[in-house]
């Protein structure tokens, strides 16, 4: 099935009822377990508790019990006289379901900031305990020092569905099913299993240690951990497999002594304590403003569409989708509708003069993501068009809906972490955040994160970043920096009513609020260009979606000219530059010829969508553009081409 399936399966699961708010903490009282001081408590109705050490060690270091915390206790009390906290909350019956991963991340936050726990637990798993246990640390494997796991589930269609060489328990199966709102044959092409899409934890290199029965047949070791660590391995994952033999193995070998019980403890001891406590990420979110009226319809079970535009770091698979699924996990009574409206290579300038197309006109929009900082470096948009067009983004969106709620976020590449290193602020993060300001909106300064985080020695660039198209260890950075922003923005009181943002005075008078594209059939004059009503390349070069079976005004031969007729204070084209891009020759109502090559460093090997701003400050009223496609030619190009998907108009 495809993913957007498994989301929409989310959504409609009625088991998934999780009513969110600010924590409710209840039925607090102390007891006595093994001698050690015991806490329980209800987290929003859910039973937990958090036994206390002896001698607590310094950072609250503490290890998480996933399911059946009183098996195999010897362990805990150990790790206790060592100095760490063991904790646990209740999710019986969950199966690792996301609802379970609610009460986990609610169990999280409440250590982690009332009690200043340790940001980076060990997880220990038994059985069952499994589908928790890397549920929870797949969707945050920055937050994870290790996992230890005895005779784990890592497959469900193994337990308790018995579809292997497993008995299966039929009962526990048919509850499975109704939690998670499957068919049986959906269960059974469950896509996210333990084993599977364990990418981004080894990327962060959480050790993982799982003890085995070798005569198990209720979680065979074969279906479960066997193949989860082979998984583990070649995406570079550090674990380790130790099969228990000494002993009576009862419940067909499910159950078995654990041997070398001090060793594994110190397993679990040695990495909570090894690992550095890493810096906290909300100290990169600026909360110019806040998030209401999405908590508003969030909490109101409304319909709500959230809308990411940006170039390729939006586009590709990563933050964005572990944004959608963690959206609609977190409140499945919300119907979530989302729009992917990133094309790479595009920045703040193509961002304001496409925002109407692809994403107003798409319906009302709840929350737009909004990023342009790497291509904005990259592509040497200047500075004063980077003002213009993200003032003009804002402007424009919180004009066609002023309860629209919006996120800013400045990312991470080469360039900005050297400046950051030479003592200065990427020029691009400080203008994001101006804007932010301005107009009162949340800010993430991932690039900032970024650059603080190597120095703090968490990772490297080279070898876990790797790239401004982050590797899996970027992008749930990210994700984590984002999650980190919507939870507390939507865990607060609730408003009374949406209410629209009222839009301060113009930063810039001159921003493109305006921007919109104006279609290619409206040019009046042709003389050699060619309206091609489905263009594509006939070259075999690659091409960017939306920038190709679209129409294309095309001009081929030195010579040709067109003229377009505009109404706006700014004036512009988006081409398409392949290998053959040409240079223009153009004039504003009759005025001084200029010229411009549409030929870029990437044109080589890509028909890149391009966008050129050719005049801005325009006075009011009618102009028209006089575009010739000139004799001259970049050294590399190949030919002439002057092809134009859209005109660009900042309208009155």
């Amino acid at each position: 099935m495809e993913y957007k399936k498994w989301l929409l399966l989310l959504f409609v699961a009625g088991a998934l009822t999780y009513k969110s708010g600010a924590q409710v903490i209840t039925d607090r009282k102390e007891v006595v377990w093994k001698g050690f001081k015991r806490v329980t408590f209800k987290l929003n109705g859910n039973e937990a508790w958090y036994t206390i050490p002896p001698a607590p060690m310094e950072d609250n270091l503490w290890v998480w019990r996933a399911y059946f915390p009183e098996w195999h206790t010897d362990m805990d009390s150990l790790l206790l006289r060592k100095g760490l906290y063991i904790a646990y909350i209740d999710a019986s019956d969950r199966f690792g379901h996301a609802s379970a991963m609610n009460r986990w991340d609610d169990l999280y936050v409440y250590l982690t900031t009332q009690l200043h726990f340790a940001a980076r637990p060990a997880l220990e798993a038994v059985s069952r305990g499994g589908l928790y246990a890397y549920g929870w640390a797949k969707r945050n494997p920055s937050k994870v020092s290790c996992i230890y796991a005895e005779a784990p589930v890592c497959d469900f269609t193994s337990w308790p569905a018995g579809k292997g060489k497993g008995k299966g328990a039929p009962a526990e199966w048919q509850k499975l099913l109704k939690v998670y709102g499957l068919t049986e044959m959906e269960a059974l092409q469950y896509p996210d299993q333990p084993k599977d899409n364990l990418e981004a934890l080894a990327a962060y290199k959480v050790p993982v240690v799982h003890v085995i029965g070798l005569q198990d047949q209720i979680v065979p070791a074969e279906e479960n951990s066997l193949a989860l660590v082979q998984n583990y391995i070649r995406h570079g994952g550090p674990a380790t497999v130790i099969p228990m033999t000494r002993g009576k193995q009862d419940l067909e070998g499910h159950h078995f002594p654990i041997e070398n019980v001090t060793s594994l403890a110190d397993f679990i001891f040695e990495n909570v304590r090894k690992q550095p406590q890493p810096l906290p990420a909300d100290a990169y979110i600026r909360a110019y403003g806040k998030l209401d009226n999405l908590l508003f319809r969030v909490r109101h079970k409304e319909t709500v569409t959230v809308a990411f535009l940006g170039g390729s770091i939006t586009n590709m698979t990563g933050w964005r989708n572990k944004v959608e699924q963690y959206l609609a996990e977190r409140y499945p009574e919300t119907h979530f509708r989302f729009l992917n409206a990133g094309i790479p290579s595009l920045g703040s300038l193509p961002h304001a003069f496409r925002l109407q197309k692809d994403v107003l006109d798409q319906g009302r929009v709840d929350l737009l993501f909004l990023e342009a900082a790497v291509n904005d470096r990259v592509n040497g948009t200047p500075e004063i068009q980077q003002r213009r067009a993200l003032e003009g983004i804002v402007r424009h969106a919180l004009g066609s809906n002023p309860a629209m709620d919006i996120v800013l976020m400045g990312f991470a590449d080469e360039f900005k972490l050297a400046d950051f290193q030479a003592g200065k602020e990427p020029p691009e993060i400080s203008l994001h955040e101006a804007i932010a300001r301005h107009y009162r909106l949340p800010f993430i300064n991932l690039a900032a994160e970024v650059n603080a985080r190597i120095a703090h020695q968490e990772f490297t660039w080279e070898y876990d970043f790797k790239n401004l198209h982050p590797a899996p260890f970027g992008q749930e950075l990210y994700f984590n920096a984002i999650k980190t922003l919507l939870q507390k923005q939507l865990e607060g009181a609730v408003p009374r009513a949406i209410a629209g943002r009222e839009i301060p005075p113009a930063m810039d008078p001159l921003h493109y609020a305006g921007g919109k594209y104006a279609p290619v059939k409206d040019a009046s004059v042709k003389t050699g260009f060619v309206l091609h009503p489905d263009w594509q390349p006939a070259d075999g070069v690659g091409t960017r979606p939306g920038f190709v079976k679209v129409p294309v005004l095309e001009g081929a031969t030195a010579g040709a000219s067109t003229r377009f007729s505009f109404r706006g204070s700014s004036v512009g084209i988006a081409v398409v530059s392949g290998p053959d891009a040409g240079m223009i020759r153009y004039s504003i109502d009759g005025g001084p010829e200029q010229t411009a090559d549409l030929y870029t460093q990437w044109s080589k090997g890509l028909h890149l969508p391009w966008y050129l701003l050719l005049r801005d400050g325009l006075k009011k009223g009618r102009h028209h553009l006089d575009i010739t496609v000139a004799d001259q030619q970049h050294p590399q190009s190949k030919g002439h081409a002057v092809r134009i998907v859209y005109f660009l108009v900042n309208g009155e």
